[in-house]
């Protein structure tokens, strides 16, 4: 500000910022992915879903509309990112049909097995599992056609936007529901089947984190008709879960179980002490 003296700046600052300069130089205008994969998102759920729409994009006439605004934000998107995005844009596009169906299923499974859900459009408006399930459907979709980057800006709005972390690689059945669903985790090679229910606080994790095992499967598989309670913790890529099987809370489960399993978490009761004759108590006490 004028008639204000400045503080001399020391030789460190001066060289910090000179490193700052020369690295946007390198780095151009950097891609504004973060805001692409949100209006994607929001774009692509208010074109299949009304219910995300704002009342002015709500006519007839604004499917086309929609759709044009979609396709242009996909291309800019991805086009920097790799040589032959066209096609996967048209490819994409295409693909949105299924997702959509797969995504009523969904939002079915979630209203059949939650007493607290009134109807398929509560689930689909107010219900995080299905925000995050169809974020995580529309970024698969982008992951198996291979669009570098993109996937995960898009998994990682929905995880701000719901507590859910479903990486995009990730490969989910039909009919899946997340109930409640923060803190959940889903890791890049888990594989669910079909009609699997689960819970907050659930991980699908790997055993070791290191970067040679990159390209294993390093996350569980979950067979069909699967129920995993919350905070259950399965890990490991050898680990499968068989059809049918229930993970009860809390469990924490590294080796297989055969199909039609129950595992739970047993806790154990014991009496406290009795306390001494001056009253005493050298009980354990837990506060919460």
């Amino acid at each position: 500000m004028p008639g204000t003296t400045t503080a001399p700046t020391s030789a460190t600052w001066r060289t910090f910022l000179d490193t700052l300069r020369d690295e946007r130089r390198e780095c151009g205008a950097p891609r504004p992915l973060r805001a692409l994969a949100e209006e994607f998102a929001l774009r692509a759920l208010a074109l299949m879903f009304p219910q995300f729409a704002p009342p002015s994009r709500l006519s007839v006439e604004s499917v086309d509309e929609e759709a044009a605004h979609l396709e242009a934000l996909l291309r800019a998107a991805i086009t920097p990112l790799m040589s032959e995005a066209d096609p996967v844009v048209v490819s994409m596009l295409d693909r949105l049909p299924a997702v959509r169906a797969m995504l009523l299923e969904d939002a079915q499974a979630i209203t059949s097995g939650d007493p607290a859900a009134a109807s398929i459009e509560e689930v689909i408006i107010a219900y995080p599992g299905f925000l995050a399930t169809a974020v995580h459907r529309l970024s698969h979709e982008l992951y198996l056609r291979e669009v570098p980057l993109f996937p995960r800006v898009l998994s990682e709005w929905a995880h701000r936007e719901t507590g859910i972390d479903i990486h995009p690689g990730a490969r989910i059945g039909a009919a899946f529901a997340i109930d409640h669903g923060t803190g959940v985790v889903i890791g890049e090679t888990s594989e669910i089947g079909d009609r699997v229910r689960i819970y907050q606080g659930v991980t699908l994790g790997a055993l070791a984190v290191s970067k040679k095992l990159q390209n294993r499967k390093r996350h569980p598989t979950i067979g069909n008709d699967v129920v995993i309670y919350a905070n259950a913790t399965i890990l490991g890529g050898m680990t499968l879960v068989g059809d049918r099987s229930v993970i009860g809370g809390n469990v924490w489960l590294t080796s297989s179980v055969p199909e039609r399993s129950v595992v739970q978490f047993t806790s154990r009761v014991e009496p406290r002490p009795t306390p001494d004759p001056d009253g005493n108590d050298d009980g354990i006490e837990f506060h919460i």
